[in-house]
């Protein structure tokens, strides 16, 4: 774009209402004068104020405020000084607008939520997202390593300068660039006519593409986008579709959908939320929970409780997004998403300044711009270098001649009238210019030793290799573009960071269904988790899952971490279960909010634990095992001391949670089951004796009752393991034997896997037969299981564990293991 013409000339100064200072009125044409006025300011608005440059991607207020604040020596390696004195010498001397413009510009290129690398270090309140900064009288300021990189070489003429406003002083046209500074920070302004927007990058991702495109001239598009796929956002998120991205990059315009990074979390007893922890770009926590809040209030968004704004500066942004219960945490999202700024739509416009003109780019043509740009930066600083260098090499030979000869030297200077003559006697009988004459006129005295002729000699050697280079860089336009190629090289390793945002094609929505994507829209209630039969899992690591269906089907793949499992209670999603601790009490809870998992690939890694989700106070307190409290089998558990209790199912209590069981002093369950008289009662003691005896010995009895005797301890023993199994099935028994003197889990013992059928029945109240052999130095037992074959044991930390092959006789001393066992359970 040219300036606009000015106004034709009307033969006589006038002032601004068309009157003639002769006092003569001039008729104007208001078209014509509105035109011009019009096309004047928005030249102006566009090149001067709005618009960045592609070169440097710099709007001129920014690059005023980066050199002055060079010109000030606010380096990284100085301390802040106040944003006002960096704004006021801007404004004096660069800048013909006002402060709050000045000001403003600052704190952007201060934010590091605003700008991929910022360039200004800022102390103080600059802002967040939700607020403005503070005054520019309470904020420091000084420049950060990224922007002494933009501003490097404006002493070796790599750039023109052009006067400020008044005339006075010089401002650079553009500054160097050490990197695609308007890729990679973005850019956004309104012009005239027009507007830019553009999405911040990836700094690694751009200096490789700008790289290759140096490298490989005749690149395509595709070729670029290996290396720069997508923006990539100050505040991370995630890029849903990617089609409107290689639009922008195709013609310098396109749309992007931006999506808050949530997770579901359980962040309380029974309690879910949505964690979101990286918002869409320029998107504030306080406008999401604004728009929570208004949709909630008006019944659009169902299904939350509360909204909890948990951000510091310590741990970042945490907003916490509570669930009510029996509703979906997926499908409520899926609201959200819709229905506030979780999801963001982003318009990239590519306008920019090439030449003075504006014009909208896409990715391949502004890395050309940019490439130009250093090359032609390059080229000037290496002709500057060479010139300099040539210039001191000339003194340096004239000063060796001088010190090779200086006795004749000073006689010529000392028979000469004056210094003119002196000069003109030097340069007739030495052969020497006027420079050098006058360099050797200047020369001191300590410049005169034998050490000083060694260091010009070293410094002529230097000066001509460096010479050397400059020249053969100059005269090869390919070593100009390697040059410019290492050096993004070092400034990506020097400011890159790694990806931030996460780019996804765009996929289908989480709320699956159309008629879940209706009532969703109508704020109905099939966000609700629907009610079905489902299967709770609690595995041996106490963490707990639902399985979709009720049931679990043939996997695939191997098995994975906590795959042990301790009990599984069939139910509904609604339906309401009970969990057995280790102090007697029945703790009920509903499974609506458990993490849910197909039921062809149950994962329980991914399971709820146990006694996070029933919020249990006490450290100490285990859960046992769960129950159905709608079943008609009675409940069986066993104890430390021996004892053994069956509780009646029907009515029972209709408090969240009671004691089942009236415990001793000093007694704890250890175990639990629920079944028939079919059924056959365990217990393991720590002395190897194993007892079992069929259900139907133990009367059922109310849960206020202390239960019988259910196997006579020797002294100092008790009971390890209590539970239930089917006899008509195959069961196994595992023990594992520890050495008395060994710190528990310090050494992993031996192990032996027998059938259950090895050990005879025994009645109630009974000591029971031996279980295991212990060898010398061992006197107690660590584990005990029995359960459906196979045996799986896993260790501390819920990796599998290998047990010796079934097998073994009742009374055997078992295999030494390899690894620590943390636990024992049945297969999935």
């Amino acid at each position: 774009m040219t300036p606009p013409p000015p106004p034709p000339a009307s033969g006589g100064s006038t002032t601004s209402d068309g009157t003639d200072l002769d006092g003569t009125i001039l008729d104007v044409d208001v078209a014509t004068e509105m035109e011009g006025s019009f096309l004047e300011y928005a030249y102006s608005v566009i090149y001067s104020r709005a618009l960045p440059d592609a070169r440097d991607g710099l709007k001129p207020v920014q690059r005023r405020i980066l050199f002055q604040m060079s010109e000030m020596g606010l380096r990284p390696d100085r301390g802040h000084v106040k944003s006002a004195r960096v704004v006021g010498d801007v404004m004096g001397r660069l800048h013909p607008h006002g402060d709050t413009a000045i000001y403003d510009a600052l704190v952007r290129l201060a934010q590091d939520f605003t700008m991929r690398v910022p360039l200004v270090d800022g102390h103080g309140n600059f802002g967040s997202l939700d607020d403005g900064p503070a005054a520019a009288r309470y904020t420091e300021a000084r420049m950060r390593a990224a922007a002494v990189a933009m501003c490097e070489g404006l002493d070796e003429d790599v750039v023109d300068f052009v006067p400020n406003y008044d005339n006075q002083l010089t401002q650079p046209e553009v500054l160097p660039a050490a990197y695609p500074n308007l890729l990679v920070n973005g850019a956004s302004g309104i012009a005239v006519g027009m507007a830019t927007n553009m999405a911040p990058h990836n700094l690694i991702e751009v200096a490789a593409a700008a790289k290759h495109l140096l490298e490989n001239p005749e690149a395509t598009l595709d070729d670029l986008m290996a290396y720069v796929p997508g923006p990539d956002l100050p505040t991370g998120g995630t890029i849903v579709g990617l089609d409107g991205i290689r639009d922008a990059y195709a013609t310098g315009r396109g749309t992007f959908k931006t999506r808050a990074k949530v997770t579901v979390e359980q962040v309380g007893p029974r309690k879910t939320a949505l964690v979101v922890t990286e918002l869409p770009y320029l998107v504030g926590p306080e406008k999401v929970i604004e728009k929570i809040k208004d949709g909630v209030q008006s019944k659009k968004i169902t299904g939350i409780s509360d909204v909890t704004d948990l951000t510091d500066r310590k741990n970042g942004l945490r907003l916490v997004i509570g669930i009510k219960t029996g509703f979906s945490p997926e499908g409520v999202l899926e609201q959200l998403y819709r229905l506030t700024p979780l999801e963001d739509g982003f318009g990239i416009n590519n306008v920019c300044l090439v030449g003075g003109q504006p014009l909208t780019l896409g990715l391949r043509d502004l890395l050309q711009v940019y490439l130009d740009h250093r090359i032609s930066v390059v080229t000037r600083r290496s002709r500057y270098r060479l010139t300099r260098r040539q210039e001191r090499l000339h003194l340096v030979l004239g000063l060796l001649i001088a010190i090779l000869d200086i006795d004749e030297v000073i006689q010529v200077v000392r028979s000469s009238d004056d210094a003119a003559a002196a000069r003109t006697r030097l340069i007739e009988v030495f052969d020497l210019s006027v420079l050098q004459a006058d360099y050797i006129l200047e020369l001191q005295l300590r410049r005169l030793t034998k050490f000083s002729r060694i260091e010009l000699e070293r410094e002529r050697d230097k000066l001509q290799e460096e010479i050397a280079e400059l020249e053969a860089l100059l005269g090869d336009p390919a070593r100009v573009r390697t040059q410019v190629g290492i050096e993004l090289d070092e400034v990506a390793e020097r400011f890159g960071t790694p990806r931030r945002t996460l780019l996804t094609e765009a996929k289908a929505s989480i709320a699956a269904t159309p008629a879940q994507r209706r009532a969703a829209a109508s704020g109905g209630p099939a966000l609700e988790i629907a009610d079905g039969p489902t299967l709770v899992v609690l595995s041996t690591t106490g963490r707990t899952v639902r399985v979709e269906g009720g049931e679990i089907t043939a996997r695939s793949g191997r098995r994975n971490r906590h795959d042990a499992i301790l009990c599984t209670v069939a139910s509904t999603v609604r339906g309401e279960l009970g969990a057995i601790t280790s102090r007697g009490r029945l703790v009920r809870f509903s499974p609506v909010d458990l993490p849910s998992v197909p039921a062809n690939s149950v994962q329980l890694a991914a399971g709820a634990r146990i006694a996070e989700y029933l919020g249990l106070a006490d450290k100490k307190e285990r859960v046992l095992g769960l129950v159905s409290l709608t079943s008609e089998e009675p409940i069986a558990l066993g104890t430390a001391s021996g004892v053994v209790k069956r509780v009646s199912p029907g009515a029972w209590p209709s408090k969240p949670d009671f004691e089942v069981i009236a415990l001793k002093p000093g007694d704890e369950v250890v175990g639990v089951a629920q079944g028939g008289d079919s059924h056959e009662l365990v217990f393991v003691t720590t002395d190897a004796q194993l007892l079992h005896f069929a259900a139907s010995a133990v009367r059922p009895q109310g849960a206020a009752a202390g239960g019988m005797a259910g196997i006579n301890l020797s002294s100092g023993a008790k009971v390890l393991f209590f539970g239930a199994v089917d006899p008509a099935a195959e069961v196994v028994v595992a023990t594992i034997s520890t050495p008395a003197e060994t710190l528990a889990g310090a050494d992993p013992g031996r192990a032996k896997v027998s059938a259950f059928s090895e050990f005879p029945g025994k009645g109630r109240a009974t000591g029971g037969v031996r279980a295991h052999t212990f060898l010398k130095g061992e006197n107690s037992l660590a584990l005990a299981w029995a359960g459906p074959a196979p045996a799986l044991a896993v260790g501390p930390d819920g990796s599998l564990r290998t047990l010796p092959d079934a097998g073994a006789k009742r009374d055997a001393s078992g295999a030494p293991m390899d690894a620590v066992i943390g636990s024992i359970g049945r297969a999935l």
